[in-house]
């Protein structure tokens, strides 16, 4: 019984920050649904569309959504704008001279947060997209020989601009696989951008009077929630077959890792909670196979890519409506 109230206490949470991210980003219920499921899945999230489309407003408005800690009125939120001339330092932090204590004291960068949005983050050189990778796969940074922690809440959403924009640097693999989603932000349709034309002073005055609707421990107790979602054993061979098929496609030049299986898996936990069940079903695969591992791959050619991956779902799909799969 107290489980049953636990959980409808946690659906009810999750609704009223979709409720209340959607009174400032509009017609885009599926993108904030898939965010919430990075940030339940304690991963991070990576954005990629063209300037305009609302991401950077998105990641302010999730954060500036979330009740901070220590008097604080929300969560640490820092925006770093990624460009060429940025240095590794510029996000770790780097030593200073104290001339009181007459010493060196490390002086934090802008990593040390909650939510952090990587603003822009393929116009930075592969050095500088390196120095995230500590954090998001450790939540730690390590500065010479001291290790600090991170805190216990440290989301990163990333923007990019399309590759083929000039002046970017494409993410290196491991910076990929970091990233337990990748989507497309994409515009809205043209109903909801008529009425964002029409009502764009209330959006921001929204956005400026944004309400604080989930205290911070709330969104660590969603994230234990999370874990506790029920995935059936045939849907966890089905994620296991999937990974597999990557790796044996004929048009996969780099298939996905048994980490991915496992980001794969706690996205699948995720998403579930998001919309409202404490259990995994067929159509949580279908939604999210290509958000979490389409980024992970590495096609032959462009034709590939926009088969490969969906002809192996499609497969794994059939299978599992073959059978009968109770809750």
């Amino acid at each position: 019984m107290e489980q049953e109230i636990q959980l409808e206490h946690a659906l009810a949470n999750i609704q009223k920050l979709v409720d209340n991210i959607e009174t400032v980003i509009r017609g885009k219920r599926t993108q904030i649904q898939f965010i919430l499921t990075a940030l339940l899945a304690k991963g991070h999230i990576l954005m990629e569309d063209n300037p305009g489309t609302g991401k950077t407003v998105m990641a302010k408005t999730l954060a500036q959504s979330i009740a901070g800690s220590h008097n604080q009125s929300s969560v640490n939120f820092k925006r770093i704008q990624f460009t060429p001339d940025l240095l590794p330092m510029d996000l770790i932090g780097s030593h200073i001279f104290d001339d009181i204590k007459k010493e060196f004291i490390f002086k934090k960068g802008p990593l040390f947060c909650n939510v952090l949005l990587a603003d822009e983050i393929n116009r930075a050189s592969p050095k500088v997209q390196s120095a995230l990778l500590e954090c998001m796969a450790e939540t730690q940074i390590t500065m010479g020989d001291i290790t600090y922690q991170l805190e216990n809440l440290f989301f990163t959403i990333a923007t990019q601009n399309p590759i083929e924009m000039e002046g970017t640097y494409p993410l290196p693999a491991a910076q990929l696989d970091r990233f337990f989603i990748k989507i497309i932000f994409g515009y809205v349709d043209e109903a909801t951008e008529l009425d964002i034309y029409k009502d764009y002073l209330g959006i921001q005055n929204n956005l400026q009077h944004i309400q604080q609707v989930l205290s911070m421990d709330e969104i660590l107790f969603l994230q234990q929630e999370t874990e506790k979602v029920y995935i059936h054993e045939e849907l966890i061979t089905a994620v296991r077959n999937i990974i597999w098929g990557t790796r044996k496609h004929a048009d996969i030049v780099l298939g996905a890792s048994t980490r991915s299986g496992i980001t794969f898996l706690k996205c699948l936990k995720a998403f579930a909670l998001v919309n409202g069940r404490s259990f995994v079903t067929e159509d949580d695969i279908k939604a999210i196979t290509l958000a979490v591992l389409d980024h992970r791959l590495i096609y032959r050619n462009k034709e590939a890519k926009q088969k490969a991956l969906a002809g192996i779902l499609d497969t794994e799909l059939l299978r599992l409506s073959k059978l009968n799969i109770a809750k």
